[in-house]
């Protein structure tokens, strides 16, 4: 089966390299592990994020594509879909998720991700949840939709456009930083602001 992966990621790392999305660059961070993915996201343009590189680590199982990678960003983000705050679900900025083991996080992730739509989330540590890094078939709350979350088509290219997709559309109907997303409504110049200082930092300046 990891041979089977690893074949399959060098496959994807051929051709996002030869061609790559314009504003995403990702690959292995050592050829010796083509489980273990660096990425850089653009800003999307025409948005507070324009002019920044987000990098993000992907990590995948060893039975890629048949289930999906994980990814978190390595760097802050000021954004209304940016991290969990809701207090019934402190347990997972505590670091407890590991009390109810992959399964319970992966129930809250899918219902807070169908509460957000398709905007996604990022929590407090960088991890990136949205419908397609999902675990493939139907969603058990409803939810999502299957053809939503992952399947094998699906690829790393997508997951990327998908993200980027979340940064520039954000969902302020129930945002999992609720301060990020008052300041959107209300202060949109600051919310800017903010952003712009975080694009800064992402550039090193």
């Amino acid at each position: 089966m990891a041979s089977s992966a690893s074949k399959r990621l060098f496959k994807e790392y051929r051709a996002l390299s030869s061609d790559p999305p314009e504003g995403i660059m990702a690959g292995p961070v050592s050829e010796d592990d083509l489980f273990v993915w660096e990425a850089l996201i653009q800003g999307p343009e025409g948005t507070p994020f324009e002019g920044g590189v987000f990098p993000a680590e992907l990590r995948f199982p060893k039975d890629y594509p048949l289930a999906p990678p994980k990814m978190k960003f390595v760097t802050e983000m000021w954004h209304p879909n940016g991290y969990v705050r809701h207090p019934a679900l402190s347990w997972l900025l505590r670091g407890r998720a590991a009390d109810v083991g992959d399964a319970g996080r992966a129930w809250f992730c899918g219902k807070l991700n169908g509460m957000l739509t398709r905007s996604g989330l990022v929590y407090k540590n960088g991890e990136v949840c949205i419908s397609i890094l999902h675990a493939p078939g139907e969603d058990p709350m409803h939810y999502e939709q299957a053809s939503e979350r992952w399947s094998p088509i699906q690829s790393v290219e997508k997951i990327l456009i998908s993200v980027m997709s979340m940064l520039a559309e954000p969902n302020d109907e129930s945002p999992a930083n609720v301060d990020a997303a008052r300041m959107w409504r209300e202060k949109r110049a600051d919310y800017e602001k903010m952003v712009r200082a975080n694009v800064r930092k992402s550039l090193g300046l």
